[in-house]
């Protein structure tokens, strides 16, 4: 039988000491996210009682509290054997803070309550929405707006804050006994809390290096001392003495030598002085115009020290050229938060899409109770939304990320009198934000993005007496229009059996009213690439499969690219992908396609890839072509690269330095991750290509790998890069620890930063991989 140690019980005076000291470091926490004296985050730190919402039967009292980092928040549990990690969720982990009934949960289940009394929490994982009612206005509002201010200061602290914080939260939680000192045991357990594996030689090493005062334990300016030995970066020390001068500073002459030359930054002369001013920490060295080691690093761990192009941040491209000339972001059936045949249908899927840059959103439309169309996966057990529900939220997000056009596609299986609800739903919810009439008149080709701006347009299909959409409607009530259901092409028996007793029709009667919603995207079946003596209206388009579309790309390549210069191609994942996987976008974008739509809901490669693409041009979700997929005339063919205007070809060396503050992905106390870096190159046939590092064993803190790589492209333009961290595991498959992806032609070069994003693209606070870039021409 195992015995278990009673923790001796602390005295009253100790019990004090203990909650003033906690207090301190609260107050050191908060004045470190500039929030010093703040009414909201007192309240927080004290914590209240809040009624948790999970369904009409389930409201319950729970203690919720923020903990002294400033960092986590403990909620009060009546689980029994809930494990403490369990009962705190990071203030990281919120995407975002809605006050009032502003999710499905606080509409169904808390109307009863005031919505000045409700908050939801939105995590920015697959997590439920935490769905809250507070005692009072004021408590309420305590939490919305002490929330928000912690999230808005975390994220404008630099990273040399970030990480400063983080190991001082960590220090603390490895120091058991609270007495503010490091033993030699608390120092080991430390380390492995920050993810580094330390013989006990190494290890007594540094604490008898740091523990001056010779008293076994380390306290104030020896910790301290330890904590600079511990983020060290002697290979940014290395680069920097080669710049500065014997007393420690790097002119600004010498620093616009380093950005022509090392960083290639063209503006070199203008940008030194600008930097030195925004990044360097000692006074002395900004009034002498210079810059010392610590400032080197916070330029090098800045947006300017980044990888990806800043300037690529904001909308650069040309925006007034036709829509059929952009890459649009696009979702597969956006309501579906997991799966494709038993998962949950949700606004919030919507929400979170459009929050995520996409441009083209998906409504599968039934008929339902009560008169009132509701979206789900036809012939599944998806759960079923309201039409109009999802009407509000796309009205209320869609111009929240970017304020260019949002598309609406339509899949429409309802009956006439269902679909002038729909009709009536989108103009009486949208209002002016929903395209009705043609924009200035435009009846020959696309409008642009830029005259778009703010408007939603539906995607459909039209009654075929009113053969121009752009020329005005006419009084035809309703008539049989060939239908599309992609929901009857689901590779699942139990689907094929419903399709089957349903009876599908090839046709549906289509109401004028939604007719009349339908302007610039006319649904039609593909039938073959224009014949030039009769082509096809520009408004016309048509979505493909997977498969099909490949097929396109493979066999008539050229033409795919044609037809994709005036017209608008959807293409939407094989019926086979029931558990919502993806395909690879990169082979349609190549030939052009604009509106190829992933299952935003699933992380992996192709949404990485998908991601990546789209945080060029400001993240607007719409990405100019290059000029050889914009030309009606090109010869070009991805899948056969003849001499031509495709752009020089460029080599690309790539060096992976070393990594930083790497996340540990086994929670367990002793489990170290190996990293391991791979670079892969995602283009055009020719340029794919995929190298890797060696495994670093034991070290997720500060691995350093000094590897060289050198990769070919073909095609710069379609080219993309993709870095993946992995934890390297002998017996089983990888564990993923963090990604970057970035269009080849947004690529930096020097020395760059890469700030790691999660599985679910969301950044890491501080995990990054440091590395050098050079591009040349190929000969």
């Amino acid at each position: 039988m195992q015995c278990f140690r009673r923790q001796p019980k602390r005295s009253v005076s100790q019990e004090n000491m203990l909650l003033e000291q906690s207090r301190r470091v609260a107050a050191l926490n908060g004045i470190r996210l500039g929030l010093k004296d703040d009414k909201d985050l007192k309240f927080l730190l004290k914590g209240s009682q809040l009624l948790k919402v999970k369904s009409s039967s389930w409201r319950k009292e729970r203690f919720y509290k923020l903990q002294e980092d400033c960092k986590t928040i403990w909620q009060e549990s009546k689980k029994v054997l809930r494990s403490p990690e369990s009962q705190i969720f990071s203030i990281e982990d919120i995407r975002d803070v809605r006050s009032g009934h502003k999710t499905e949960g606080m509409e169904k289940y808390a109307k009863d309550v005031p919505e000045y009394r409700c908050f939801s929490i939105i995590f920015k994982d697959q997590r439920k929405n935490l769905d809250l009612i507070a005692s009072s206005e004021d408590d309420a509002n305590h939490w919305i707006s002490g929330l928000g201010k912690i999230i808005a200061h975390s994220n404008s602290m630099n990273q040399k804050q970030k990480l400063q914080h983080w190991i001082h939260t960590c220090l603390r939680k490895a120091d058991k006994n609270k007495d503010n000192k490091m033993s030699l045991k608390e120092l080991k357990d430390f380390l492995k809390e920050v993810n580094i594996e330390v013989d006990d030689y190494h290890a007594k090493k540094i604490f008898q290096h740091c523990d001056k005062s010779k008293t076994e334990a380390l306290e104030d300016d020896e910790i301290e001392e330890f904590y600079k030995i511990l983020t060290e970066r002697k290979e940014i020390d290395n680069i920097f003495q080669m710049y500065s001068d014997s007393e420690g500073f790097m002119s600004c002459q010498n620093l616009v030598r380093f950005l022509y030359e090392t960083q290639q930054e063209e503006d070199a002369v203008v940008a030194a002085p600008a930097l030195i001013q925004r990044y360097e920490p000692n006074e002395r060295a900004k009034r002498g115009n210079a810059m010392t080691k610590d400032g080197f690093l916070m330029y090098l761990l800045s947006d300017e020290g980044n990888i990806f192009n800043s300037s690529h941040r904001k909308v650069y491209q040309d925006m007034t050229q036709p829509l059929s000339h952009y890459l649009v972001s696009s979702s597969h059936n956006t309501y579906l938060m997991e799966d494709q045949i038993t998962g949950p249908s949700s606004t919030e899927a919507y929400i979170r899409a459009l929050t995520k840059g996409c441009r083209c959103v998906e409504l599968d439309c039934w008929d339902g109770p009560n008169s009132e169309p509701v979206i789900y996966h036809g012939y599944t057990l998806t759960s079923k939304i309201l039409f109009s529900d999802v009407i509000k939220a796309i009205k209320n997000y869609a111009f929240k990320t970017s304020p260019y056009p949002v598309i609406i596609s339509l899949e429409n299986h309802c009956s006439v009198d269902q679909q002038k609800v729909m009709a009536q739903h989108m103009t009486t919810i949208l209002e002016d934000m929903l395209l009705v009439v043609p924009v200035d008149g435009n009846k020959s080709q696309f409008p642009s993005p830029e005259q778009l701006k703010g408007k939603i347009l539906v995607k459909g299909k039209k009654l075929s007496r009113q053969e121009d959409p752009t020329n005005g409607n006419n009084n035809l009530e309703a008539e049989d229009v060939s239908d599309e259901d992609e929901a009857a092409e689901i590779e699942d028996e139990s689907v094929k059996t419903e399709v089957q007793q349903k009876g599908k029709s090839d046709t549906l009667k289509l109401a004028k009213e939604l007719s009349d919603t339908v302007v610039y995207c006319k649904s039609v079946h593909f039938e073959g690439f224009d014949d030039p003596s009769h082509p096809r209206a520009f408004y016309e388009m048509s979505s493909f499969s997977e498969s099909k579309a490949l097929k396109l790309a493979q066999e008539s390549g050229t033409s795919f690219i044609h037809h994709n210069v005036r017209h608008l191609s959807r293409i939407y994942p094989a019926g086979w992908r029931t558990d919502s996987s993806n395909y690879n976008p990169v082979d349609l974008w190549n030939v052009g396609c604009q509106i190829v739509a992933l299952n935003f809901q699933t992380a992996g490669t192709e949404m990485d890839v998908y991601q990546g693409r789209f945080q060029d041009n400001g993240f607007s979700g719409y990405v100019l072509k290059p000029e050889f997929l914009r030309d009606e005339q090109t010869k070009f063919n991805p899948k056969s690269i003849t001499e031509g205007t495709w752009g020089t070809k460029k080599k690309l060396l790539l060096k992976i330095i070393s990594g930083q503050q790497l996340p540990k992905v086994n929670k367990s106390k002793n489990s170290i991750v190996d990293p391991k870096v791979t670079i892969e190159i995602h283009g055009v046939q020719q340029d794919n290509n995929k190298k890797q590092t060696k495994v670093i064993e034991n070290n997720g803190f500060n691995p350093k790998w000094d590897e060289e790589f050198t990769f070919d492209i073909e095609i710069p333009a379609l080219a993309l890069v993709r870095f993946v961290v992995e934890d390297f595991d002998m017996s089983t498959k990888n564990d993923f620890i963090g990604q970057f992806t970035l269009p080849f032609t947004s690529l930096k070069q020097g020395y760059r930063h890469i700030h790691l994003l999660t599985k679910n693209g969301d950044p890491y606070s501080s995990s990054t991989l440091f590395v050098y870039i050079n591009i040349q021409d190929c000969d």
